[in-house]
């Protein structure tokens, strides 16, 4: 079934009524340039595929300048610190290194608390990951380190592997730190690992999986669990260890039973002046030792037991990182490079895990001080590590008598932020509900399951909704803005009006194999007319035609034969004739018989020739409704690829409106979606690129001026 190669604007108006005959005239479908199908705009345009570049060849390349351009781009310190404006801004980062180390001080400490592990790894962790992000960071704002929700993902995965002893007052806190210590230390060194890898193959894309809402629905989430881990020290309780699913449901019944055993609490100097550890049994930080732990090589027994929770950490730790990066980024208008942000926060996860520190990501309230106290660039890291170095070296002995209780406080007011993201409920309700879904399902899971399955399971849904989002696309059906060449949809545009005999169909979604059936479904739907009825029905009369014209024939040969029959009976009655007369009768006989095949063939023939005629097999002549247009249009700008699919409900969309003799086009095809029809091989002796159009409005016109006749041959549509 192909294009009309001549008609006019005479024949539309004839197959249209006196109404929308008027129509088209006051509207004068017409172009200022010629009508460009897709052939036509190939040959116009000169269009030829894109030359591919294989990225691969230029790695394995090697040479003096590329190893120095390689070097530059893995340590951008090489970069930046050599033009460092020092008198403008060595200042504002001194400044700032001081204020952010202030809390890094007792955020370290209290971090550790909620990794399970002594305080002092809190101080070697806001240490040597901060000094090698300064090396191979490209933010220059946010402030790496220790952070709630890292220090509470580890503090899941030690407890588990190194509980409490079942009996409370037995526990050898001794023996515990030397149990957890290596489990945490060799899961940094996991972490990093991880990083580094996807960060040097080009992977931080990944983090684009974990959307806005997800990450700050499970970041909140994370705050009720580090708020609910801190009332123990902040009551003075000790308290069972609880782990896996509906472990924070457990922790606050318990709290909630052994309440009234809390007792009060003072701070540092009236700890230490009053003697509350051994007179009230009020923990504190106990011994910090001075100086710096040699490094350790990671217990390699360990990880297949961390292998899962290690890349949790490892992809939570880069999204928080990352997205708090390139708001800094395009704030002060930088660029931040995500592959090297991986390798940069990987780096310091393994060499920290070396050095017996726990994972670290950014912390949000210290970059804030950061940015807000004159930070202008990696060197107020820089600074802030080593004046922690000084605390641990020289100045942690003055913490001795620190109640935990105290840093349990400070970790509980570092949450306001954190908590704060509970209003986004109100303003995700009225702005956009799926995320709010998305936001509450994180909540949830984080809450009920913990940190490590809630993030799996928040990953899933999301990704779920995206699927079943474009399973429910907007579907429309598109009129004429008054004037304009732009179609927009006639429900939304009271002013946008349908074209006369022309149906335009789009989809706000890319059409693939979870939603192809419900776009037919659709285009069926919103045509008007119940295409598969008229095409069952057409098929039911033809298959009747069929068989009534061969009854018809079969009848006819009979009485030939019966005809014939008897003729050569009444020959063989006569046997007194002569010899002469029976050869003159056997001819005439033979005669006869060659005359009456003769009649059955061209009966046969003519049969065959009223099956074909296309009048008789018309939806007018068949009696059956005809649809009020005879051109179907499918503005295919939403598509961004095709699949099998795809390309089979096109095949069939075309087969099906051509068996109600409805011409199809396409239109408004992306150069990539028109490069997968042709390796799909969709393009036929049927369907051409004489179909697709660079515009709605030139397969408008076009279909104006070329309503499709009902041919006498038609080229038929294979439906797949």
């Amino acid at each position: 079934m192909g294009l009309a190669d001549a008609s006019g604007p005479r024949d539309t108006q004839a197959l249209l009524s006196a109404t929308q005959a008027m129509e088209l005239r006051r509207r004068d479908y017409h172009m200022e340039r010629p009508l460009l199908n897709q052939e036509h705009l190939e040959e116009l345009g000169r269009w030829g595929s894109a030359p591919r570049t294989h990225q691969w060849r230029t790695w394995l390349q090697c040479s003096r300048a590329q190893a120095y351009a390689l070097l530059l781009q893995h340590l951008p310190v090489l970069v930046w610190l050599p033009r460092y404006p020092v008198r403008d801004w060595l200042l504002g980062d001194l400044l700032s290194g001081l204020s952010v180390a202030i809390m890094q001080l007792p955020q370290g400490l209290a971090y550790a608390l909620l990794a399970g592990l002594p305080p002092v790894f809190g101080l070697y962790s806001s240490f040597y990951p901060v000094f090698i992000y300064f090396l191979f960071g490209t933010s220059r704002h946010i402030s790496v380190g220790t952070f709630a929700v890292m220090s509470v993902m580890v503090g899941s995965v030690t407890e588990s592997l190194a509980p409490q002893a079942l009996n409370d007052s037995m526990i050898n806190e001794t023996a515990r730190d030397a149990a957890r210590v290596p489990v945490a230390s060799t899961l940094s060194v996991l972490v990093g690992l991880f990083q580094v890898g996807l960060g040097l193959i080009h992977f931080g894309f990944v983090v684009t999986y974990l959307s806005e809402p997800l990450v700050r629905g499970y970041t909140t989430a994370a705050a009720v669990q580090v708020f609910v881990s801190q009332l123990k020290y902040v009551f003075g309780l000790h308290l069972s260890s609880h782990s896996g699913p509906l472990s924070l449901i457990y922790t606050v019944l318990e709290v909630c039973w052994k309440l009234p055993q809390s007792k009060l609490i003072g701070a540092t100097g009236i700890s230490y002046g009053m003697g509350l550890k051994h007179r009230f049994e009020v923990d504190v930080v106990g011994n910090i030792p001075a100086g710096l732990v040699p490094p350790v090589a990671p217990n390699t027994k360990l990880f297949s037991k961390l292998v899962g929770s290690a890349f949790t950490i490892a992809v939570v730790g880069f999204a928080i990182a990352i997205s708090l990066g390139k708001i800094f980024a395009l704030r002060h208008g930088y660029r931040v490079d995500s592959n090297q942000e991986l390798v940069a926060l990987g780096l310091s996860n393994l060499i920290g895990g070396i050095f017996q520190c726990f994972p670290v990501s950014c912390s949000m309230s210290r970059s804030l001080v950061q940015e807000s106290t004159g930070g202008n660039s990696q060197v107020a890291g820089a600074i802030s590590s080593l004046f922690i170095l000084l605390i641990i070296v020289k100045l942690g002995k003055l913490f001795h008598d620190l109640p935990k209780a105290v840093l349990a406080a400070i970790i509980i007011v570092n949450l306001k932020g954190m908590l704060r993201q509970l209003s986004d409920m109100r303003s995700l309700w009225k702005a956009n509900r799926a995320d709010l879904l998305i936001w509450l399902v994180t909540f949830t899971a984080t809450i009920l399951l913990n940190l490590d399955l809630g993030l799996v399971v928040a990953v899933i849904f999301s990704l779920l909704l995206v699927v079943v989002r474009t399973q429910m696309p907007h579907y429309s059906v598109l009129g004429q803005v008054p004037d304009t060449d732009i179609y927009r949809d006639v429900a939304e545009y009271s002013e946008a009006k349908e074209v006369p005999g022309v149906k335009v169909f789009r989809s706000s979604a890319t059409v693939y194999f979870a939603n192809a059936e419900f776009y037919s479904d659709a285009l069926k739907q919103r045509c008007g007319v119940d295409v598969d009825f008229l095409i069952s029905q057409k098929k039911k009369l033809l298959k009747k035609q069929e068989q009534l014209k061969l009854k018809q024939l079969q009848k006819e040969e009979k009485l030939q034969k019966q005809a014939a029959s008897s003729k050569g009976a009444s020959v063989s009655i006569n046997v007194n004739t002569s010899l002469e007369d029976m050869r003159s009768n056997n001819v005439e006989d033979c005669k006869m018989m060659v005359s009456s095949g003769d009649k059955m063939e061209d009966a046969t023939a003519n049969g065959q020739e009223d099956s074909k005629a296309p009048d008789g097999s018309t939806l007018k002549a068949l009696g059956l409704p005809q649809p009020d247009f005879h051109s179907l249009i499918l503005d295919l700008g939403a598509l961004s690829f095709v699949d099998t699919v795809c390309l089979k409900s096109l095949k069939n969309i075309f087969h099906d409106f051509r068996e109600i003799e409805v011409e199809v086009y396409m239109a408004a095809c992306h150069s990539p979606v028109v490069s997968q029809l042709e390796a799909g091989h969709f393009f036929d002796a049927s369907i051409t690129k004489k179909h697709l159009f660079a515009s709605v409005h030139d397969a408008v016109t076009f279909a104006l001026q070329h309503p499709r006749p009902v041919p006498d041959s038609p080229v038929s549509v294979t439906r797949l």
